[in-house]
């Protein structure tokens, strides 16, 4: 690959990834999967990665010193982590068993994540937290429930298996 080709192939990687992230953050929430597992994986990769390409990048870009390390290793996990990371929870997903099982959890605690700056027409979003299996998991609910949020004393929705064995929320419903 060129010069020339490199300098058009970092930046896509490195959006690519930050694209991806944002899927990879909504299907994370519908995920009952431990967090240092995504993180885990975004880490090894960008650090693979890194090894591998970064004589590569070091000719690519003019900058030296801690610069060149901290911008290469961000394209790197932003890109190639968040990439490959993207590709294990969707795939965890989407190829998902299609046998569900509805189930109801009681409601152990309550929050709410803040109005987005600068954004028209945001509102608090309820956060609602219940025991899975022995492990907390947060649930983010649409703003519109966040006026009657501690009215609320169940959540009940479907799961699924997912490829990778990571049990996936559908469907949820507030009682």
């Amino acid at each position: 690959m060129t010069q020339k080709q490199r300098k058009i192939f970092y930046p896509t990687i490195f959006f690519l990834g930050a694209i991806l992230m944002i899927f990879q953050i909504k299907i994370y929430r519908n995920t009952i999967i431990d967090l240092i597992i995504p993180i885990g994986i975004i880490m090894v990769i960008g650090i693979i990665a890194f090894i591998l390409d970064f004589k590569n990048y070091k000719k690519t870009y003019a900058y030296s010193g801690i610069g060149l390390y901290l911008y290469s290793i961000m394209h790197y996990i932003i890109g190639f982590g968040f990439i490959v990371c993207s590709i294990f929870m969707l795939t965890n997903y989407y190829f998902a068993d299609q046998n569900v099982k509805t189930e109801s959890y009681k409601i152990i605690d309550r929050t709410w994540l803040p109005e987005r700056v600068g954004k028209t027409g945001s509102e608090k979003q309820p956060v609602f937290t219940i025991k899975y299996k022995g492990k907390r998991k947060e649930l983010v609910f649409y703003s519109q429930f966040y006026e009657k949020m501690n009215s609320y004393n169940t959540v009940e929705f479907e799961t699924r298996k997912g490829f990778f064995g990571f049990d996936i929320l559908e469907n949820k419903k507030l009682n």
